[in-house]
This record gives structure tokens, C-alpha cells and sequence, in this order.
């Protein structure tokens, strides 16, 4: 299975930016590809698995989404839409840089450090 995420390499909430940035080492080194988005701010959340299926919608995957907000998303069984929502997830991946485990690990330790204390407040976030 292969999983690639694009996220925002600019993010309207400097707090966010970070809290995500904190997770970065532990996803790469699962194998998970990483791209951060550079056109611009990047609030689409899609997913799609094996050419049929698509997952898009408004929640972010934190409690606040779940518990608090009551967001929603569609799951669509159809290879047409998935195809034109992958399309659009190729667009976006063009506009990123790739993220590698290698970079992350030469971070800075108190970027690191910064990174991990706003994860802490992630819950509140």
C-alpha cells in the first residue's frame, strides 16, 4: 500500500503549521510520502483508494472536527469522480516540494522542540 499526503507548506494557523510538523519524522518513517503544497493555502481534504473510491468533505482529522464541530464527508464509490479527484491530487502534488525523512531529521533542535510544544495544545486546537 502506498500512502502520500500533501499538506500546506503555509497554513492560516501558525499553531497548526507546527502541531502538523511534529508528526512529519513518524510518517516518513512509516513510508508515507510527503508533500507540502506551495500554491498558495491548501484547505482540500480528499482521499482516494484503488482508482474507486473517493473521501472528500469538510473535517479535519482531529477531535474538534469529530466532537465539537459535527463536520461531514461523502464516500463515493465511482471510478470517474475518483479519477477526476485524483487528477486534482496530481495537480496539487506538482505545486509541492517533497518532504524526506532526511531533511526532517536534520531539523534544528529547537525547531523540533517548537514543533512538539504546539503539538501539545493540538487537542485545543
Amino acid at each position: 500500500m502506498r500512502v502520500t499526503l500533501i499538506l500546506p507548506a503555509r497554513n492560516d494557523s501558525w499553531v497548526v503549521g507546527a502541531a502538523s510538523r511534529s508528526t512529519y519524522r513518524r510518517l516518513l518513517t512509516a513510508g508515507v510520502a510527503l508533500h507540502e503544497f506551495r500554491g498558495g493555502l491548501l484547505h482540500a481534504k480528499t482521499l482516494t483508494v484503488d482508482g474507486q473510491v473517493t473521501l472528500l468533505g469538510s473535517t479535519n482529522l482531529d477531535l474538534r472536527s469529530f466532537d465539537l464541530n459535527f463536520e461531514n464527508n461523502l464516500l463515493l464509490q465511482d471510478a470517474a469522480t475518483t479519477a477526476d479527484v485524483r487528477a486534482r491530487q496530481h495537480q496539487y502534488i506538482n505545486q509541492s516540494v517533497p518532504v524526506t525523512l532526511d531533511e526532517v531529521l536534520h531539523w534544528p533542535w529547537y525547531r523540533r522542540i517548537w514543533h512538539n510544544m504546539m503539538a501539545t495544545v493540538g487537542p485545543l486546537l
